[in-house]
């Protein structure tokens, strides 16, 4: 089984319940029928019964629950809740309706605060901030962890690298430039996120445009400070670096760059040191390799919610339901 169908037999086990707030896009709906059809996660889709109908008309959406938030009775609820917690940020009744009511991004988000869904997906037609930002207001971070962070599943077909192909790559979605302790965090978070996603164990490579010395630089530095920062946070993780790409993933040249390394050749979690690399690494793997991409993903939120490239197809949807219902079971 791929990497993507060992997920959805995972997410059958337990069937979890996802909202999808972006009804007003044809992909949702199309991967929505997808995912009902194979029984992977319970759906529920926010808007009006008419708009649903007209964008979603072709498409079997039964077993979806619709949620209207003008005529559901548990917005009133939501909007009180919504006002308790964004009280000191001056939010009042007026606001917290109007914009429960306009904007189904945070009535999804209310959905899960409230238990009456397990996770939600979006940024089919949202970008990361608009989707994050509720997440941020209301959900917070889970305990223990510092900072919101994201990533990207990578499936690379006909690849030996990674585990058979699999890496995550972090943080490819979020945080812009990231300080040593971020970095080390984000590194640490990825590889939880690794060993929950796959089974498999985490080998964690801090990448640079430097091998363990090769070249002197403050964003060099950076990533050996934040090497250091992660193993000290916990050293039972396979981490290391600085490593260039190539010796992170290929045996020959971590032998040859890196001797020793624990890492070095073996890597499926691959630490970019700022957004700028690790966007631009996942795209390139994704057009040019046409691997699978998965995200971003998010890590660090206390409920699982799911950012989408604007860029996606149906089935990329389909798949990051599947992944954020699986997170949800954690």
């Amino acid at each position: 089984m791929g990497f993507i169908d060992e997920i959805k037999a995972r997410a059958k086990s337990d069937i979890k319940t996802i909202v999808l707030p972006e009804t007003e896009d044809e992909r949702t709906y199309k991967a929505a029928e997808a995912v009902l059809r194979e029984g992977t996660a319970k759906l529920i889709l926010v808007g009006s019964k008419e708009q649903i109908e007209k964008v979603g008309a072709g498409y079997d959406l039964t077993g979806a629950q619709i949620v209207d938030p003008a005529t559901n009775d548990k917005t009133e609820a939501y909007i009180t809740k919504l006002v308790e917690l964004r009280q000191k940020k001056g939010m009042t009744e007026e606001q917290a309706r109007e914009l429960l009511l306009t904007n189904y991004l945070y009535y999804g988000v209310m959905m899960v605060k409230m238990g009456d869904a397990d996770g939600m997906v979006s940024g089919a037609c949202h970008s990361t901030a608009d989707t994050l930002r509720p997440c941020l207001q209301i959900l917070k971070t889970k305990p223990g962890t510092k900072l919101v962070s994201a990533f990207f599943v990578m499936v690379v077909p006909d690849c030996d690298m990674g585990a058979n192909g699999t890496f995550i790559f972090g943080d490819s979605g979020l945080e812009q430039n990231p300080d040593p302790e971020k970095l080390a965090n984000i590194a640490l978070s990825s590889a939880e996120s690794f060993q929950l996603l796959t089974g498999k164990e985490p080998v964690v490579a801090m990448l640079s445009h430097s091998t363990k010395g090769s070249a002197k630089h403050a964003d060099v530095d950076k990533v050996v400070e934040a090497t250091r920062i992660a193993k000290e946070l916990n050293p039972n993780v396979r981490l290391d670096g600085e490593l260039q790409l190539d010796a992170a993933i290929v045996p020959s040249v971590g032998e040859s760059k890196a001797p020793g390394s624990p890492v070095a050749g073996h890597a499926n979690v691959l630490i970019f040191p700022d957004l700028d690399a690790g966007n631009i690494g996942y795209k390139l793997v994704q057009r040019l390799a046409k691997a699978e991409a998965y995200g971003p993903l998010t890590q660090g939120i206390a409920a699982p919610v799911n950012d989408l490239s604007r860029g996606c197809s149906a089935e990329d949807i389909e798949g990051v339901i599947a992944i954020t219902a699986v997170q949800a079971q954690a």
